[in-house]
C-alpha cells in the first residue's frame, strides 16, 4: 500500500485548509487511518484518527471542534478538512493506516499504524 498526503500550502491563522491523502495498492489491507503531525524540532504527534467505514473518528484536545477526518472508500482517499488555523497548526502532517483490522480507533501512536505516507507542510502564519 502506497499513501500520498497532500494539501499543504501556506495559510494565515483563521484559515482554513483541506488535505487529502491518497491509497493505492493492496487497498482491501487499509483498515483505521488516521493522521499526525511533526513540527520541527518536536516529535511525530497524532491528530486524528478513522475507522474504515467512516463513522467513528477520533481527535487530539488539540484540534477538536476545528478539524474534520473523513474518508472516501470508494475513492481510497482521506481528507482532514483543517479550520480556525493557528501559528501552532504549523508542522508536517503525515497520513498513516494500519495493516489489520483493529478493535479499538484510539490509536495514538505512530507504532500502531503500518502504512506511512510522505508528509505534507502546513504552514500558518500569524
Amino acid at each position: 500500500v502506497q499513501l500520498q498526503a497532500s494539501g499543504g500550502g501556506l495559510v494565515q491563522a483563521g484559515g482554513s485548509l483541506r488535505l487529502s491523502c491518497a491509497a493505492s495498492g493492496r487497498t482491501f489491507s487499509v483498515h483505521i487511518m488516521g493522521w499526525f503531525r511533526q513540527a520541527p524540532g518536536k516529535e511525530r504527534e497524532f491528530v486524528a484518527s478513522i475507522s474504515r467505514n467512516g463513522i467513528g473518528t477520533y481527535y487530539a484536545d488539540s484540534v477538536k471542534g476545528r478539524f474534520t477526518i473523513s474518508r472516501d472508500n470508494p475513492k481510497n482517499t482521506m481528507y482532514l478538512q483543517m479550520n480556525i488555523l493557528k501559528p501552532e497548526d504549523t508542522a508536517v502532517y503525515y497520513c498513516a493506516s494500519t495493516r489489520q483490522p483493529r478493535a479499538s480507533i484510539v490509536l495514538v501512536t505512530t507504532d500502531e499504524y503500518f502504512y506511512w505516507g510522505q508528509g505534507t507542510l502546513v504552514t500558518v502564519s500569524s
